[in-house]
């Protein structure tokens, strides 16, 4: 059973039915590791599937960042980036290194045990202190690429 089959089964779960641009652009976001815009899923989509217009792609990101299939990153350039949520894809646990010049995003994941045990007594102490469960978290760190600093 192929990838479709895959992505019918988990929007049947939230009550949708797998579409042409659904399938295709959940096809666009399991082919690639970058972080894409809904601009560049459009110009992918759109070569293949001429009646797929923009409105829709914005529609369906929508909903399957609602669906928890994706997620939604502003990382502060004032264009939401996506990609396939760690359930959905290859890609473990993952922070995200941005340059503030050229925009460019780095997954980061090489965790060291001090920082790992940081990041879970600050949880810890979080959930107690406001008495909230934490089921998730997102860290960006914001600075210069090496490309951009020597530029």
């Amino acid at each position: 059973m192929g990838r479709g089959y895959k992505w019918g089964q988990k929007l049947a779960g939230h009550g949708f039915r797998l579409t042409a641009a659904r399938e295709a652009i959940l096809d666009v976001l399991s082919s690639t590791n970058e972080h894409v815009s809904a601009e560049d899923i459009y110009m992918t989509v759109h070569a293949d599937n001429p009646r797929i217009g923009l409105t829709t792609i914005y529609r369906t990101l929508e909903l399957l960042e609602q669906t928890g299939i994706i997620c939604k990153f502003e990382f502060g350039h004032g264009r939401a980036k996506y990609e396939l949520s760690e359930a959905n894809s290859h890609k473990k646990h993952h922070h995200h290194l941005i340059c503030k010049k050229c925009r460019k995003i780095i997954d980061y994941t090489e965790f060291a045990k001090a920082e790992r045990e940081y990041i879970q007594k600050a949880e810890t102490g979080l959930e107690k202190k406001y008495r909230f469960t934490i089921d998730d978290h997102l860290i960006h760190f914001y600075g210069i690429c090496p490309e951009c600093k020597t530029g």
